[in-house]
C-alpha cells in the first residue's frame, strides 16, 4: 500500500469546523423538535469561500521593522531638536542622496527591491492562503468546516484499494483536481478504470466538498522485474 501524493507524518490535522459564536445550537439532549434538520449532501448549493490564512509571521516582521525604524527616526529627530548633532547614518544618507542621481543603478537596485516587497505584501493581503484545507459545504450559516489535502486524497486512496484488481494507488489530491495513479495485476485495465471511476466518484461526493475537483484517473500494469 502506497502512501498519498504528499508526505505525512506520524500525526495529521484533522478535519476543522468554526462555528459563529452568536449561534444558538440547541444541545444534543435537548429535546428532538427543538433541533433543526440534519443538512445532507443533496440538500442547498453549499457554497463556502476558502480559509483565510492570519499570516502572522509577516505582519509580525513588517510591524517590528516599521516600529524599529520609526523609533530610531524620532530619536534622531528629538535629539536634533535638543541642540545635538545627528546620527552620523541620518547625515550620511542625505548626503548620498543628494548626490545620487535617479538612474543611479544602486538607486534603481533599491527601487525594485522595494517594489518587489511591497508586491508581495499585496498579494499576502489579497490572497486566502491556507492551500492544504479544502472547504466543506456550507449548508448552515452559523457552521464553516475544512477538510485537509491529505486527509481527503488518504479517504480516496483507501476506497480505491478496494477495487478488485488494485494493487497499489497513489492519490495527489489539489484543490480542483485530484489525480489517482493505479496499478492493476490482474482484471483488464479498462474494467478497473470503470470501476475505479464510479468509486471514487462516489467517494469525492461524500467529502462533502463545497468544490469537489476533477477526478484524474490512470490505470496501469507493474513493471515487469528483471
Amino acid at each position: 500500500m502506497t502512501e498519498p501524493g504528499e508526505p505525512t507524518g506520524s500525526t495529521r490535522r484533522m478535519p476543522t469546523v468554526e462555528q459563529s459564536d452568536d449561534a444558538h445550537t440547541p444541545a444534543p439532549d435537548g429535546p428532538a423538535d427543538a433541533r433543526g434538520p440534519v443538512p445532507t449532501l443533496e440538500q442547498g448549493d453549499g457554497r463556502a469561500g476558502r480559509f483565510w490564512s492570519a499570516r502572522r509571521v509577516p505582519a509580525a516582521l513588517l510591524a517590528l521593522v516599521l516600529l524599529g525604524a520609526a523609533g530610531l527616526l524620532l530619536y534622531d529627530i528629538a535629539a536634533v531638536r535638543a541642540d545635538h548633532p545627528a546620527m552620523q547614518w541620518r547625515r550620511s544618507l542625505a548626503d548620498g542622496l543628494a548626490e545620487q542621481r535617479l538612474d543611479d543603478t544602486p538607486v534603481l537596485v533599491g527601487a525594485g527591491v522595494a517594489a518587489a516587497i511591497g508586491l508581495w505584501l499585496i498579494l499576502l493581503a489579497l490572497t486566502p492562503g491556507l492551500r492544504d484545507l479544502l472547504p466543506m459545504r456550507r449548508d448552515r450559516a452559523d457552521i464553516r468546516a475544512g477538510l485537509d489535502r491529505t486527509a481527503a486524497a488518504l479517504v480516496l486512496r483507501d476506497r480505491a484499494v478496494e477495487v478488485s484488481g488494485v494493487q497499489s494507488v497513489r492519490v495527489r489530491m489539489g484543490r480542483r483536481k485530484a489525480k489517482v495513479r493505479a496499478l492493476s495485476h490482474f482484471r483488464a485495465l479498462d474494467d478497473v478504470r470503470t470501476d475505479l471511476d464510479a468509486v471514487l466518484k462516489e467517494a469525492v461526493r461524500e467529502l462533502g466538498l463545497a468544490r469537489p475537483p476533477a477526478l484524474s484517473v490512470q490505470v496501469h500494469r507493474p513493471a515487469k522485474k528483471g
